[in-house]
């Protein structure tokens, strides 16, 4: 199991269009057979601050996830929409419920 969470600043006058975006990237990745989650969270406290909760079988998984055309389209349209780069953290799973190790 391969984990990434990606953290997000997106700047305020693209909220909508960043969340519409997301909302079709995740709906198409989820798709992908070798994607067993992805979560899009947006922080409680400041809502210009977006989560990313990416579960894949495999590294090469996510290596196939960035080629998929949906994927290249979300990022290249929201790029611009970001106050900051975005960070991606590789984990590695310890206890997750519902997911074999």
């Amino acid at each position: 199991m391969h984990i990434v969470h990606v953290y997000i600043h997106v700047k305020s006058q693209f909220l909508e269009d960043f969340i519409s975006s997301t909302l079709e990237n995740a709906a198409n990745s989820i798709a992908e057979p070798g994607i067993l989650r992805f979560d899009f969270m947006q922080q409680a406290d400041d809502p210009e601050r977006f989560t990313l909760i990416e579960i894949y079988r495999t590294p090469e998984d996510q290596a196939a996830h960035r080629e998929t055309a949906h994927y290249q389209k979300w990022r290249d349209k929201v790029a611009p929409m970001m106050a900051e780069s975005r960070i991606g953290i590789k984990q590695k799973p310890i206890f997750i419920k519902d997911f074999p190790e």
